[in-house]
């Protein structure tokens, strides 16, 4: 499998209304809430909002993002998106509407493509560095992509997936690579100014089921999160954001690209956020936000003592449930206090999070600005306070699968987002994560999809059978666990594991691989011959 070679495609050949025409029936949206400072013009492009006007207003020296041996200001940034934007219109033959896959990790060079892609009118769809050709294929085909921008050493998997993909590659001195063409670009471009409810990305998260969903935003919905999040985050123009999520995970790209442009603030990016990575940059550019997971709280948290954490000021917490442990450990090493939040993909970022003022150990928080969250039983009846029931949200944004109303039908309920996730709401209106409601497994802030792990398993020819859950684990919150049953002939053992483990690793996403093994001679099923995979996580 190899991607055809450039002169073979023609992207305007594709249908531009694409994305519109597979957007679930409108009769199955949620109800959208104002967002918190207004409606938006009617007209508008959120990548211009983001950083032509502020280069308008005459920031354009001040620092927009940086890494660990550069800064960009915000001219930098408007110029490089400006002339990447002009690669994709006039080299690549983009047309409005054309979606263009992004593959790399966090960088300012990343930050200008996923902008570009936005004021030359495309749809981006991020994908992480870590996914392999088996899944970029199923993205590529269901948002029926045809541009890619590529980091030049991430190439490899993209050029193994049997679809017609015209890439062009930045990181390179070639002299069709990106950078080389950006150069005889003016550095002005005449955004495509898109109706506010036009498509700017479409965001992939895995799904119970095995198949990933596309979820769609629209250029309001970009500004909305932003615009929702500042009365908790309080942004000013000399904030630094720093955090551990990639682009193609919202929590990341709203985190440590909009939220920060949107304000007039700044971003350190990093490839790899690992604890002292993470940690050393933090202190280095006076890092004043974070944003990062639970696991790397707990991680980070002895090695705080070794470098002056004295300019940060807000916390955020997200990705999987937050340990009162590791609240009150993060509490005693720094003295500050973590905000806790949840979000969706669907809901593009978080709908619920702790003001500053009442950030504790244990609750998640309440609903953010424009936002409203209930606690619901399979009714949609309130329950009482203090009583388990599923979180049902609505606010400026919401769910809209790609090609998929099955899905759009169980996600939205009478106008509201279930988001699979078992919460209670406390008298004072706090609500409380409990713990998530369909079979997604949560490890370090992942998504994992057990039956895409399964599937995989099952191609080895030693397995017979298997079962994939999420299982407790003190330093991840959940860990991968399969349960298998060998084919005749097959030996269980350490050899097995290592092969099995092995074959995840190296056909789908290396995060997503069982740390834990179990080998059965049956697995429990129900009178109908379903798995009973309940049993399993309890016995677990």
């Amino acid at each position: 499998m190899n991607a055809r070679p450039l002169s073979m495609l023609d992207p305007s050949a594709f249908p531009d209304s694409f994305a519109r025409e597979h957007l679930p029936p409108t009769e199955l949206w949620p109800v959208f809430h104002a967002p918190p400072g207004g409606a938006y013009p009617k007209r508008m492009n959120a990548a211009a909002e983001l950083i032509d006007r502020a280069v308008a207003a005459g920031h354009g020296a001040r620092p927009a993002l940086g890494t660990a041996s550069e800064t960009w200001t915000y001219a930098a940034l408007l110029d490089r998106a400006n002339r990447i934007a002009a690669v994709l219109r006039d080299d690549l033959g983009l047309v409005p509407g054309n979606r263009v896959l992004l593959r790399a990790a966090n960088s300012p060079m990343l930050a200008a493509c996923w902008l570009a892609v936005l004021k030359a009118g495309g749809i981006a769809v991020a994908t992480m560095p870590l996914l392999r050709a088996r899944e970029l294929d199923f993205v590529v085909d269901k948002a029926q992509v045809r541009l890619a921008l590529c980091d030049a050493g991430l190439r490899e998997e993209l050029d193994a997936i049997d679809a017609p993909l015209r890439i062009a590659c930045f990181n390179t001195d070639a002299a069709d690579g990106l950078e080389a063409r950006a150069a005889k670009k003016s550095g002005a471009f005449d955004n495509v100014i898109a109706s506010h409810d036009d498509v700017a990305l479409i965001a992939f998260t895995s799904g119970t089921t095995g198949n990933a969903k596309g979820t769609i935003h629209f250029h309001r919905d970009v500004l909305a999160i932003c615009d929702a999040w500042q009365p908790v985050l309080r942004t000013t123009p000399d904030d630094v954001f720093a955090g551990s999520a990639p682009f193609a995970f919202t929590f990341g790209l709203g985190a440590l690209l909009l939220f920060p442009l949107r304000h007039g603030a700044s971003s350190v990016l990093l490839e790899q956020a690992k604890p002292e990575l993470l940690l050393e940059a933090m202190a280095r550019k006076r890092v004043t936000t974070l944003f990062t997971v639970p696991t790397l709280y707990r991680t980070m948290t002895p090695l705080v003592p070794a470098h002056d954490l004295t300019a940060l000021r807000t916390c955020i917490s997200s990705g999987e449930h937050l340990p009162a442990a590791v609240w009150e450990m993060w509490r005693e090493a720094t003295g500050l206090r973590i905000q806790n939040s949840i979000g969706s993909t669907e809901m593009l970022h978080a709908f619920v999070a702790m003001p500053p003022e009442e950030a504790a150990a244990g609750p998640c928080g309440r609903p953010l600005p424009g936002h409203a969250a209930r606690v619901v039983d399979e009714a949609m009846r309130d329950v009482a306070p203090g009583s388990v029931g599923r979180l049902a949200v609505r606010g400026p944004t919401g769910c809209r699968y790609l090609g998929d109303e099955a899905r759009q039908r169980a996600y939205v309920r009478d106008g509201w987002n279930l988001t699979g996730d078992a919460f209670i709401a406390d008298a004072e209106g706090r609500l409380w994560y409990h713990a998530r409601t369909d079979d997604m497994i949560v490890s370090s802030g992942y998504n994992i999809s057990g039956a895409e792990v399964e599937e995989v398993l099952l191609d080895h020819p030693a397995v017979r059978e298997c079962a994939v859950v999420g299982v407790p684990d003190a330093a991840r919150g959940q860990i991968v666990k399969a349960f298998v049953v060998l084919a005749e002939g097959a030996c269980a053992g350490a050899a097995m594991t290592q092969a099995l483990q092995e074959r995840v690793r190296t056909t789908i996403a290396p995060y997503k691989y069982p740390r834990a093994i179990e080998y059965r001679t049956a697995l429990p099923r129900t009178a109908s011959g379903k798995i009973q995979r309940n049993l399993l996580r309890d016995g677990a």
